[in-house]
């Protein structure tokens, strides 16, 4: 199981590691001076190859074609072909694309950062990797940017987004922040996929979920803490509709799967985790009450899409990537991920929701980030007030 395991590791961390009218029209109902976005894989817009060399990027399938195809035309290290929920959020408020932290210190940080800032990074998780590697998921993978090093991320580039002489926790950056819309997460996906793909049953998983969201809310509190007051919350995907979670853990019982195809219990999961993080945040409200914390519910949008994909405009279904190899069903082959050698793109990905069995196209994303800025997919609406 371990060998399995580090290949479903590797597997996960090369398949995602390297303007014309947004989603509702740039400067739609503008009101925010920057964006800030954290969490993993979905949006990552490039701190998983900062500071790598040449040959680490080859190793990144990420960072190969035909990833970028769609909109920037060349690989960015964003894992789909080409922009990310976040990307749509910036374009929608009239901001600019987020550039990766791990630029910070670099020539002209201090103007790099005026808008915002991307602390995404591949692989990261919720729980600190001491925490992971206690309960014997110590693979470095794991270590790439937890929940707590990204707010850590934070800090250090504060002074170059508040200005010289203005101290984080002061007045001048506490207003700042105050004008900022922060993107948090979702975090715990990867948590469970270390476990999950090391051997853990659902239920030992699902035993670690409270820990999971109590980092979570810790984290927001960190964040209102330095002055942050709009925050959008994601919640967990149904990940058992992906092409990667149906090829590493089926299941020999026809009943675990729903009609759609998806891994029943594997949803089950992320629906227990998304029902405790509402509860924090319900109670994150209540302690917080100039707080405006939004939860933004990627399971129900998502599952919209898997059960009515026509609808939508996705004639190949939710399931099958778009980028991969093998065709049926799935279109997903370790061996032939999305950027190596065998796999290869379709030629509409607009025609699919999955871009490499992973991470959705830029069509998905596009559509998210537009259920978030007006609605119906976020409590309250981004735009609404």
């Amino acid at each position: 199981m371990l060998a399995a395991g580090v290949l479903l590791l590797q597997c996960l961390l090369s398949c995602c590691s390297s303007l014309p009218a947004a989603a509702g029209g740039a400067g739609a109902g503008r009101r925010y001076e920057a964006l800030f976005n954290f969490g993993d894989s979905l949006g990552d817009t490039g701190n998983i190859c900062v500071n790598k060399s040449a040959a680490d990027n080859l190793l990144l399938t990420v960072a190969q074609p035909p990833y970028g195809m769609t909109y920037f035309g060349h690989p960015t290290c964003r894992c789909s072909d080409g922009r990310l929920v976040v990307d749509f959020l910036a374009q929608g408020l009239g901001l600019p694309l987020l550039p990766p932290s791990k630029l910070h210190g670099g020539a002209g940080a201090d103007d790099l950062f005026r808008r915002g800032a991307n602390m995404a990074i591949v692989g990261a998780t919720a729980l600190d990797f001491a925490f992971l590697k206690s309960i014997g998921l110590g693979y470095p993978v794991w270590d790439n940017g937890a929940m707590n090093v990204q707010i850590q991320w934070l800090r250090e580039l504060l002074p170059s987004f508040c200005g010289r002489g203005a101290p984080p926790g002061g007045p001048r950056c506490r207003e700042r922040l105050a004008r900022s819309l922060f993107v948090f997460g979702p975090f715990g996906g990867n948590d469970f996929n270390a476990m999950l793909f090391f051997g853990f049953s659902n239920d030992q998983a699902r035993n670690y979920t409270p820990t999971i969201v109590d980092t979570v809310a810790s984290g927001i509190e960190q964040l209102i803490e330095l002055g942050a007051v709009d925050i959008i919350v994601p919640g967990a995907l149904p990940v058992g509709c992906f092409a990667i979670y149906l090829t590493f853990l089926p299941s020999t019982n026809p009943s675990d799967y729903d009609e759609y195809g998806c891994l029943k219990p594997l949803n089950d999961l992320s629906i227990y985790q998304n029902t405790l993080l509402q509860n924090r945040l319900a109670a994150l409200r209540a302690k917080h009450p100039a707080a405006r914390l939004m939860y933004a519910d990627y399971y129900a949008h998502v599952e919209a899409l898997v059960r009515s994909p026509r609808r939508f405009g996705f004639a190949r279904g939710a399931v099958p990537a778009c980028c991969g190899a093998g065709g049926g069903k799935l279109n997903f082959e370790l061996d032939k991920r999305c950027g190596m050698k065998g796999a290869a793109a379709c030629k509409d990905p607009a025609r699919y929701e999955s871009w490499d069995g992973v991470h959705f196209t830029e069509a998905v994303n596009r559509l998210i980030a537009d259920g978030w800025l007006r609605g119906p997919y976020c409590h309250p609406p981004v735009l609404v007030h």
